[in-house]
């Protein structure tokens, strides 16, 4: 994921809720794209984020938590917006089912 600094924006929300707000909307634009969701622990705090934006800079969406997700999905009801942590991805067809990947690293500085 190479991100010029100088064009992220960050954007910290206060629950999953609402981070998932723009997985939710990305989904039903004309390109479909859903964001995939990235786990960090950095400088002492568990870090949820997306990435979003394309030509003229990025977006990162983020939240703090409290500990790491206890399982490696996000089942996401389209209708509702309604989410539940996962172990494996579902048979739901109204459902998006989102990885959370764990990062190592990374050169993103968070506000």
């Amino acid at each position: 994921m190479a991100i010029n600094e100088n064009q992220a924006t960050y954007l910290k929300y206060k629950e999953y809720g609402d981070l998932l707000k723009v997985i939710l909307y990305s989904s039903q634009s004309v390109l479909g794209a859903v964001p995939l969701i990235y786990h960090l622990h950095h400088s002492g705090q568990n870090i949820i984020f997306i990435q979003t934006g394309t030509i003229g800079g990025n977006v990162i969406h983020y939240l703090v938590t409290n500990g790491p997700p206890a399982k490696k999905f996000i089942e996401l009801k389209r209708l509702t917006g309604d989410y539940s942590f996962v172990e494996k991805i579902g048979t739901d067809g109204m459902s998006l089912y989102i990885p959370i990947l764990e990062l190592e690293k990374s050169n993103l500085q968070f506000p």
